[in-house]
């Protein structure tokens, strides 16, 4: 346990934002290396993501690490104490094994907070050949599973028209006009929306100067959703809007997805209920998330598309208090981060020993997942 808050401290200590997390990397993938787990880097094309196997054929487990950091607040989502659960579990699970069939999957995955290292793993085939994906998330609830929701975010540049305002107004169309009246029918919009859905725009390009009328505007727009498929709606109403407000305005149009789409998250009850139980040894008893709350969105809800997998909360502190504020950075360091981390880390392990050994239990989750269990050999 030295050896794993010792990384969590560390980690801590020198944050790294996304897809630049290069000392986390060497450290984890530095442990990995001792232990005796073939290191693969630059995975896929990434240059802070790796993955770490030990063993061989299926099945196979995987522990996801996740490490980067929020600017200016750096561990402030506790992704240090997640980077040390599943190093941990990762180790221990394959001292466990101690020969057995399948393999211990170690994946680290950069970029959570919005570049979606994850995602980009999954489209790239490294979760292929797995059979189930395992982290926890520091938080302030103890929740079995995570309501997380479906988010991208989409560019709309509207062009018009350059002209002076006074000197010859008529002549110009302005994209601003555009852009500000399309903020006007979204906010008529999200009255009609379903749970969970919502936009939020920003103007990020307005004109040049006051004298000369825009003849381009841009927003940029995040839009979240309760899942993948209402996602999917919602960036069709946007569209529609867009160029409902075009051709009223004598604009054009461009509307173009600027981020990674962020699935919803699909949790593995079988996997979950398994973890949960592991945890309760320790005195950490998890209940359902509350009705109606969503906690924003994560890149593992690619992952959960493909393969069974489970994200469970674990409180560090108080219900009363957040996530990405500088209270749960310092919470990151408390003695009962340290706690938790310990409880964590070996429920984290027994999971994945289970998924290993136990046929029943895999069949349950691929069964649960809508897909049929792969045979171990």
């Amino acid at each position: 346990m030295d050896l794993l808050w010792g990384v969590a401290s560390a980690l801590h200590a020198d944050p790294e934002c996304a897809f630049a997390e290069h000392r986390a990397a060497a450290l984890l993938t530095g442990e990995l290396r001792r232990a005796g787990f073939d290191v693969r880097q630059d995975v896929p094309g990434l240059p802070t993501a790796f993955t770490a196997s030990a063993g061989e054929g299926r099945p196979t487990v995987a522990l996801l690490l996740e490490y980067d950091a929020l600017p200016g607040l750096g561990h402030a989502c506790g992704h240090h104490l997640i980077a040390a659960a599943g190093l941990g579990a990762a180790l221990a699970a394959h001292a466990a094994q101690d020969g057995a069939p399948g393999t211990v999957l170690a994946v680290g995955t950069p970029a959570e907070e919005g570049g979606g290292g994850k995602a980009l793993e999954a489209e790239a085939g490294v979760f292929d050949e797995v059979d189930a994906a395992l982290m926890f998330h520091p938080g302030v609830h103890d929740w079995v599973r995570a309501p997380l929701t479906a988010q991208e975010q989409y560019r709309v540049g509207f062009h018009g028209r350059a002209a002076h305002p006074t000197g010859n107004p008529t002549e110009g169309i302005d994209a601003l006009a555009a852009l500000i009246e399309l903020f006007n029918v979204l906010a008529g919009l999200t009255h009609r929306l379903p749970e969970a859905s919502h936009v939020q725009g920003i103007i990020t390009h307005g004109g040049t100067a006051t004298n000369i009328v825009p003849e381009y505007a841009e927003g940029v727009f995040g839009l979240r959703a309760a899942t993948t498929g209402a996602l999917d709606d919602l960036a069709g109403r946007l569209r529609t809007a867009a160029a409902g407000v075009a051709q009223a305005t004598g604009t054009t149009v461009t509307v173009e997805r600027a981020t990674v789409r962020y699935e919803h998250f699909r949790d593995s009850e079988p996997l979950s209920a398994r973890f949960a139980a592991h945890l309760s040894r320790a005195g950490i008893d998890l209940t359902p998330p509350a009705p109606g709350v969503y906690l924003g969105s994560s890149d593992i809800g690619n992952v959960s598309g493909l393969v069974p997998a489970i994200h469970p909360f674990v409180a560090i502190m108080g219900a009363d208090g957040s996530d990405h504020t500088p209270e749960f950075a310092e919470a990151g360091l408390s003695q009962r981060a340290r706690g938790v981390l310990a409880s964590v880390t070996e429920a984290l392990a027994c999971t994945a020993v289970d998924v290993l050994a136990d046929d029943t239990l895999r069949t349950a989750a691929w069964r649960a997942h809508g897909s049929a269990p792969v045979p171990a050999h």
